[in-house]
Order: structure tokens, then C-alpha cells, then sequence
């Protein structure tokens, strides 16, 4: 008699993260888990989908920011062609909207990235199973989306086509810094943690070229953003 059929099989995965170092680092981390199987990693969601379809994995655990195909459409695709594989998110991002497109899209848990091992390994597990992991600040971040009163309209309308790639939260918090909100404010006022909103102002600062505050409230005000 050959093997141990009381043994569950691995849970085959596929690891999708832009930044090198982070999946690598993953690759390895989920590497000494004996239930888990790491069969392939992806630098973009065109290339997780393209994994996805060859090797058949139970879930894929991915980031939401990366380039060709970003987390959220790909998690769509994901859901739509491909339903038996659990898709789980594990990004730097807790902010409401991320939060409620990833799941609008399709995932069935999201962890931030400073989720531990076993953090991650149970949310892939419980994936798997069609159950869903939403880590202490996802929920946190989801219920003062919940109950919060209606956030007030922005000091100035946005435009309904933005410059340079800003996505509409990048061009909220631009606005916001056009009219003098500091990172504290503005993560009170959106509901989001002060290093997801240093994040996004990194992000604005390199799509609208500005190396300061200033610049970018130069920047904001020449596109009728602030």
C-alpha cells in the first residue's frame, strides 16, 4: 500500500506580486509550509491569468497595484473564467474603496501585508473551502465605511477625465492637499490608515512629477484639481 490517504494533498498556488523582492520573499515563506505548494509566481495579473489557465492552481494570493492588468480586474477575470480557484488579496492597501472593489470583484479574503505566515496560510486554506478572511484592519476599515455618515462633497468638483493615469482616489487626495489637508486629516476624513495615504501620495507624486507637497498643489490647481 503506497501513500497516506488520510493525508490532504497540498493546496497548489499561485503567488502574483509585482515587486520582486516581496514575491520572492513570499515564494519562500509559503515554501516551508508542508500543506502548501507554491507552483508558480506572476509579476503582473496578465501573467497570473495566463498561469493561472496552465496550472490549474486552487487559489492565488495577489496584490492589487500592478502594472498590464491590476489586482481588481484581474480577481474579475479570475472569478469569471476560472470560479473554482479562490482568489485571495494581500496588499499593502486596507482603504474602503480597495477593500470593496477586491470583494465586488470576486476574492474571498484580504489581508494586508503585514499579515503573518499563518495569517496567510489559514486565508488561503479557508479560501479554498469557499470561506472567506477578512484581517482586523479590512474589518475595521469595512465597518467605518458601514456606519460613517456620508462623506461631504469635495471642496471642488473633479474632472470626469483625469491627467497622467490618477485613478479617482489619487485625484481626491490631491485635491485635498491643494486645499491645505494634512496626511492626518485625510486619513480621518476617508476612513483610511496614515501609511495606506503615504502610499498614495507616493503615487501621485511620481505620476504628476512633483518632488514635494507644493509641486503638487502647483500641479493640482494647473489641472483643476484644488
Amino acid at each position: 500500500m503506497t501513500g497516506h490517504p488520510d493525508v490532504p494533498a497540498p493546496l497548489r498556488i499561485v503567488v502574483a506580486d509585482d515587486q520582486a523582492s516581496v514575491r520572492e520573499g513570499l515564494v519562500v515563506l509559503l515554501g516551508l509550509v508542508p500543506e502548501i505548494e507554491v507552483i508558480a509566481s506572476a509579476a503582473n495579473g496578465e501573467e497570473a491569468l495566463r498561469l493561472v489557465a496552465d496550472k490549474s492552481p486552487d487559489a492565488v494570493l495577489l496584490d492589487l497595484h500592478m502594472p498590464v492588468l491590476d489586482g481588481i480586474e484581474t480577481t474579475r477575470r479570475l472569478t469569471e473564467q476560472y470560479p473554482g480557484v479562490a482568489v485571495v488579496v494581500l496588499t499593502t492597501y486596507a482603504d474602503d474603496s480597495s477593500v470593496l472593489a477586491a470583494l465586488q470583484a470576486g476574492a474571498r479574503s484580504y489581508l494586508t501585508k503585514d499579515a503573518d505566515r499563518a495569517d496567510i496560510v489559514q486565508a488561503l486554506r479557508s479560501a479554498a473551502t469557499g470561506l472567506s478572511v477578512l484581517d482586523p484592519a479590512v474589518r475595521a476599515t469595512l465597518l467605518a465605511a458601514a456606519t460613517s455618515p456620508p462623506k461631504k462633497p469635495p471642496g471642488q468638483r473633479l474632472p470626469e477625465k483625469l491627467p497622467d493615469g490618477l485613478t479617482l482616489r489619487e485625484a481626491e487626495i490631491l485635491s485635498m492637499i491643494a486645499r491645505g489637508m494634512t496626511n492626518p486629516d485625510i486619513a480621518a476624513e476617508l476612513y483610511i490608515s496614515a501609511q495606506t495615504i503615504k502610499s498614495h501620495i507616493n503615487r501621485i507624486f511620481a505620476k504628476t512629477g512633483s518632488a514635494n507637497r507644493t509641486a503638487a498643489i502647483r500641479y493640482a490647481r494647473d489641472h483643476h484639481l484644488g
